[in-house]
């Protein structure tokens, strides 16, 4: 063995170490996502409209630290709180299983105020009667009236400590102790002294809590809040209260939130996604390509570990998605083996040696292995620029396994492949065929093509039209998505009746699981009232919130520029650098190709009556990388043969190009294919759309290479 050759195998040896050091055990060194281990995501606003302009500078940093210090309290494991924008700030809690609880807590201002209640019964009736004198507020305290004063005799700010403590009347009611300052104390101390026999309403967030009479001077600052809490009230207003108040309020313009079970579920359908898709690339390699399919299958398993190493070194957090990008790196990587191997091939069908064949087939396999992963690699790079939460969490993992990836079909297996070579018994490489040599006149057909495509894309694009509306999920339109579980089957029409009475009868509801799980969708933003409504009605059948989604117009119109934008910047990355790679006609060629992937695939979406939502825009965004994949592995021939072939005319060298290339375009095709197939079949619900736009994709991305990029690239150099 050469001292090159050594070095590339201890470098080898060395990365496999470390990345099984990074990822081993799993379960300790990777994170898992909301969506796979259940949990909240949330995304506030805080409104500093009503604010002067000189608080508005620090009102959303101290909002964020008082929501930092609550949920610090409340004991989440591992949160993640950051501002985001002008006005927002992003709350991450994984694990969280009581939903209305946390909500409570992160969204309650805590504004404590003291304020002196009249003595004036005359008032009191004049308030009654609708007649409210000047400096004062009308509340109610279970039900009996009583005249406030608007203005606080003294506030929460000087509060310095709050714990659960209980009555001592023999009913162990939970109430809420507080302690105030020294100069908060002082100013409690002279209320109470120049008050006393009066009552002092004690108010939260607007809300009259109790107003106990003083009884007597107050020295030490301390006081009680009582109002029928439960134990955990109580102990979320101790929360509160001890955090200070948030300068501003808040609304939850976003929330996406995970229940435990339905993590567990994920985990499970996306393991065995991945097995399963694994299994079918690995008996396809080993069966078609013998020796070298053994090759590319270790190369495979080591990519896998190379990307689980990353994702603990970066400590990214594997999600749904994530897990999708992995099974859909297990197809993709096969482009890269499968175009080194036809190259082998090519090269032992001309009779060269094995060990001149295997050389040349990588060296003329590079460049277009390059090209085809870089172009992937823009998309997913864009996508994680736009994207949020778990999306990015697929464009991590797809970034990671395209430059795994390339390393290892690159680097490792010509190291094994320059192994094998040494052994001068080694003078033969046997592979299967099964397409052999094609002289298919393909540019011949393009206008068949033209009008098999026109007429999908205009039904596709009428559909999509009549839809209006419709054709968006909630994550572009607003609204709130609810999941439940029955422990007994449910029909959907007992859900529309129970759904009538709370004035939410036009929702969208969509039965699965048995029948046993329900999915409604509807426009308005507060639908809290559904969980309690089915807590009245199906009392003898338990139910689980499985996952809550609501998103708000604003945010709706947010994500939606977001995507075009994502979109476009990926189209406008691809041009570019096809332009330097080529020429500027590829790039047209492959732009108008691209366009007409995604209107293919967004109108049978229509036609089949799914709502684009943001994992569909990952999936858009994936099938451009795709099928710029096939179009620039046939592209790569075509500028090859054009130097080979120079007195042929542009049809003959673009028809030999597509024949040339057609074996490995159908056998990467096929096999993410059924890659993918086995992510739609077992990746679950949550994954579902997405799995069906790319299976769309990848047969679209496919044709479109052979029948409209190509015939295309010659269209525009007669023009030229």
């Amino acid at each position: 063995m050469t001292k090159n050759l050594k070095w590339k195998v201890i470098l080898i040896i060395a990365i496999i170490a470390l990345a099984i050091q990074l990822a081993y055990p799993p379960r300790e060194k990777i994170d898992l996502g909301l969506d796979l281990q259940g949990g909240m995501h949330l995304v506030l606003e805080v409104d500093t409209s009503d604010l002067p302009d000189a608080a508005k500078k620090d009102a959303v940093d101290r909002a964020l630290e008082v929501i930092r210090n609550r949920i610090d309290e409340f004991g989440v494991r591992e949160p993640s709180i950051q501002r985001q924008g002008k006005h927002q700030i992003i709350v991450q809690l994984p694990g969280i299983t009581e939903r209305e609880r946390a909500i409570n807590l992160i969204g309650k201002t805590a504004l404590l105020e003291f304020k002196l209640v009249s003595d004036d019964p005359q008032k009191l009736r004049e308030a009654l009667d609708g007649n409210i004198p000047a400096g004062y507020e009308l509340k109610y305290l279970e039900e009996k009236p009583l005249l406030v004063r608007e203005e606080s005799s003294l506030t929460g700010d000087s509060l310095v400590d709050a714990e659960v403590k209980f009555d001592q009347s023999g009913f162990n009611q939970p109430m809420v102790g507080f302690q105030l300052d020294r100069k908060g104390g002082r100013r409690f101390a002279r209320l109470s002294e120049e008050n006393v026999g009066r009552r002092l309403a004690i108010v939260l967030d607007g809300v009259l809590q109790s107003a106990p009479v003083i009884k007597e001077k107050i020295p030490s600052g301390e006081g009680i809040i009582s109002g029928r809490f439960s134990h955990d009230e109580a102990h979320d207003l101790a929360i509160s209260l001890k955090a200070g108040a948030l300068p501003a309020p808040i609304e939850i313009v976003e929330e996406r939130t995970v229940g435990p079970s339905l993590g567990r579920d994920s985990i499970e359908k996306g393991i065995r996604a991945v097995i399963y898709g694994g299994i079918v690339v690995i008996l396809f390699m080993g069966i078609y390509y013998l020796l070298a399919g053994l090759i590319a299958n270790f190369a495979l398993c080591l990519n896998l570990v190379i990307i689980l190493g990353a994702l603990s070194y970066f400590n990214a957090a594997l999600t749904l998605p994530g897990i999708a990008g992995i099974v859909l790196t297990i197809g993709m990587s096969v482009d890269a083996n499968v175009l080194i191997f036809e190259r082998i091939r090519e090269e032992m069908d001309l009779g060269k040696t094995v060990r001149f064949a295997i050389a040349r087939g990588f060296k003329r396999a590079f460049l277009t292995i390059l090209d085809a992963n870089l172009t992937t690699l823009i998309t997913a790079l864009i996508l994680f620029r736009f994207g949020t939460g778990p999306l990015r969490g697929f464009a991590v993992t797809l970034s990671i396994g395209i430059l795994a990836s390339m390393f290892t079909s690159l680097f490792v297996s010509h190291v094994i492949f320059d192994i094998l070579t040494l052994n001068r018994k080694f003078t033969r490489l046997k592979m299967l065929r099964l397409i052999g040599k094609t002289n298919i006149d393909f540019i011949g057909k393009r206008k068949i093509a033209y009008f098999v495509s026109a007429v999908v894309i205009v039904c596709g694009l009428l559909a999509f039209v009549c839809r209006g509306e419709n054709n968006f999920g909630i994550d572009f339109q607003g609204g709130t998505l609810q999941q439940f579980r029955f422990q007994k089957v449910v029909s959907t029409d007992e859900i529309r009746t129970t759904l009538k009475d709370i004035g939410l009868a036009d929702s969208q509801i969509q039965s699965f699981g048995n029948n046993k799980e329900i999915l409604i969708r509807t426009d308005q933003q507060d639908a809290e009232g559904i969980n309690q409504k089915f807590k009245q009605i199906f009392k003898d059948n338990p139910f689980e919130l499985l996952r809550m989604e609501k998103v708000g117009p604003s945010v709706g119109r947010q994500l939606k520029n977001k995507a075009i934008g994502a979109i476009f910047l990926a189209l406008l990355g691809i041009c570019i650098y096809i332009t330097v790679r080529f020429k500027f006609n590829f790039a047209i060629s492959a732009i108008i190709a691209l366009f007409h992937d995604v209107l293919i695939t967004i109108g049978i979406l229509a036609l089949t009556g799914r709502e684009i939502s943001l994992p569909i825009i990952a999936a858009l965004l994936t099938i451009v990388g795709y099928s710029l994949n096939d179009t620039i592995v046939v592209f790569d021939r075509i500028r090859e043969d054009l130097k080979l072939m120079r007195k042929a005319d542009y049809k003959t060298v673009i028809n030999a190009s597509i024949n040339q290339t057609l074996s490995r375009t159908l056998l990467t095709s096929l096999t993410t294919f059924l890659v993918v197939v086995s992510l739609y079949i077992f990746g679950g619900e949550v994954i579902n759309n997405f799995a069906f736009a790319l299976m769309i994709g990848i047969v679209v991305g496919t044709y479109s290479s052979i029948f409209v990029a190509s015939p295309l690239l010659l269209l525009w150099t007669k023009k030229r």
